[in-house]
């Protein structure tokens, strides 16, 4: 059994724990996810269930969110599932402060993760290093916003604002909860986040876990936004024993491959020879 799981991750589960649920309910071992959410967050998480697992990495990177940031407080892990920082009302925030910072969000910008994050540092998660107490330089890392939003302001003591976010892959939405407070000069953190797409996969298509077992998509068809490559005959034959192809074509860089099934992955080399980098189909 192949392919990817389109699936609605609960609040308060770990997307590891997705994962070992996947596993028990198809009663397989191959199977991994796309993009990790937070246990407070909810919503899409590409799930891959045997040769699929292999595919991952060529998933699309893009992501959207729709996210509740609540102005006026800082916690330890930019969440409402952090130890409170800081508190002070903030009644007289109005949105228009709020529409006057958001371009500094736009674009490529630059961004430090959370110091309970997954982020590596010297072989250790920076959660493992804040946990532990010691002194933590999060890396900076570039990051793309591709669209910001309002969807919502609803003033009071401790303002909270929705946003609609759509972004490049190992952007951090607590990140952006909190760096939007210190230019405010309010603090702020995230109160909710829902993932509304993932690496192609949509929340409208999606399915819980207490639905499953349901079929599985194609592989190849997480993968149409991959130029295409059509072999036929003895090439396709070579393909399928890992061998490199001279052909004749205008693409180049990572490609799908097919004949009339899906192949696997490769990539085309500036001086038109097609070198393999997953062979889905072997010989």
């Amino acid at each position: 059994m192949d392919g990817f799981l389109n699936l609605n991750k609960p609040f308060g589960l770990t997307s590891h724990g997705c994962v070992a649920k996947v596993r028990r309910i198809y009663q397989l071992k191959k199977v991994g996810h796309a993009g990790t959410l937070d246990p407070a967050a909810t919503g899409v998480l590409p799930i891959a269930i045997g040769r699929a697992t292999r595919l991952l990495q060529y998933l699309r990177h893009e992501k959207a969110y729709e996210a509740t940031i609540r102005l006026g407080v800082t916690t330890a892990t930019d969440d409402l599932e952090g130890e409170v920082l800081t508190q002070q009302a903030v009644p007289n925030l109005n949105l228009s402060q709020i529409q006057e910072k958001l371009p500094l969000f736009q674009g490529v910008i630059q961004q430090i993760p959370p110091n309970y994050s997954a982020v590596q540092v010297q072989g250790k998660r920076l959660y493992e290093l804040a946990r532990s107490g010691q002194a933590i330089e999060a890396p900076i890392r570039t990051v793309e916003i591709f669209d910001l939003q309002i969807l919502e302001f609803r003033a009071g003591d401790f303002p909270e604002l929705d946003l609609a976010i759509a972004c490049g892959g190992g952007t951090y939405i607590r990140s952006i909860a909190r760096d939007l407070g210190a230019e405010l000069g309010t603090g702020a953190t995230l109160a909710k986040l829902l993932r509304t797409e993932s690496s192609g996969f949509r929340l409208g298509e999606s399915v819980s876990i207490d639905h499953l077992p349901v079929p599985l998509m194609e592989p190849e068809n997480a993968l149409m936004h991959l130029p295409e490559i059509v072999l036929e005959g003895d090439l396709a034959r070579r393909w399928c024993q890992g061998q490199k192809i001279a052909i004749e074509s205008e693409e180049s860089g990572i490609v799908r491959v097919k004949s009339d099934k899906f192949l696997g992955i490769g990539e085309v080399r500036f001086d038109g020879v097609l070198v393999p980098q997953m062979v889905y189909e072997p010989a």
